[in-house]
């Protein structure tokens, strides 16, 4: 896993979406900059199509949701749609599961204020969905809780999968 570094994050709200509000139809769209290593969180009520890069298809994307009285994180990750052979998704699927960690501490901080108005965020099970047309790199992972990201408390630790 990359270490995380506040300072190469970029935070932006947009479209309504505030610090403190809504914690429902809030969507997150983390990209990156392979040159610089800088990560870029946007926050709004829509992902932010516009900044995912078309050929890499390397973003993380994520939304919350209550579901029987229980609040969840869906995340997704795009693997392959058929574009990619299967040796080629095989390692992208390895690199999203060594890369999420730090994608998942990127979110938990870059919306910290949020975490600190709504403090049963951090107990909210992260769902990460891994899409592919090969059956080995697509499906559901549990990635534990938004507390085993947060840089704030304690460094931020591999969740068991």
């Amino acid at each position: 896993m990359s270490t995380f570094d506040p300072n190469k994050l970029s935070v932006t709200y947009f479209n309504g979406v505030t610090k403190d509000k809504p914690v429902f139809q809030r969507y997150y769209t983390l990209t990156h900059s392979d040159e610089t290593g800088e990560l870029f969180l946007d926050i709004g009520p829509t992902y932010r199509t516009e900044q995912i890069d078309a050929q890499m298809r390397d973003e993380v994307l994520g939304y919350w949701v209550m579901k029987k009285g229980c609040l969840f994180f869906h995340g997704y990750v795009y693997v392959s749609g058929g574009e990619f052979n299967k040796e080629v998704s095989k390692i992208r699927y390895d690199v999203f599961r060594r890369e999420l960690p730090l994608a998942l501490t990127a979110i938990r901080y870059g919306d910290q204020h949020l975490f600190d108005l709504y403090p049963q965020l951090d107990e909210a099970t992260i769902c990460m969905h891994f899409q592919s047309v090969y059956p080995e790199y697509h499906g559901v992972q549990c990635w534990g809780k938004f507390k085993d990201y947060n840089v704030l408390n304690h460094s931020a630790r591999s969740v068991s999968k």
